[in-house]
C-alpha cells in the first residue's frame, strides 16, 4: 500500500512541475509525448529538470538533458527511481 502511495505522489510531483513550467490546462496521459505534444520543448526542458530537482531533492546532471529521458511521465518517474540510491 505504501508503494503505490509513493507512485502516486512521485506522479503528482512530476505534474506539479510540469504544470509550473508549461501552460497546459490538463494533465498529460502517462505515456503520452510531452514534446511531441508540444507541453515541452528545449527551452522549457532545462526549467522542467531544475523543477524536478527542487521538487524531488536530486541532482540531474547536465549530461542528462536529454529529452529522450524526459518525454513522458512515465519515462521521468522512471528516471528518477534511479537516481535515488
Amino acid at each position: 500500500m505504501r508503494k503505490a502511495g509513493k507512485t502516486m505522489s512521485t506522479q503528482a510531483g512530476i505534474l506539479k512541475v510540469i504544470h509550473a513550467v508549461a501552460d497546459i490546462p490538463n494533465d498529460p496521459a502517462p505515456n503520452e509525448s510531452l514534446f511531441d505534444s508540444g507541453t515541452l520543448d528545449s527551452f522549457t526542458l532545462p526549467d522542467l529538470v531544475t523543477g524536478l530537482e527542487q521538487e524531488f531533492d536530486v541532482k540531474i546532471p547536465d549530461a542528462d538533458l536529454v529529452p529522450e529521458r524526459f518525454d513522458t511521465v512515465t519515462k521521468i518517474e522512471a528516471y528518477l527511481d534511479s537516481r535515488k540510491s
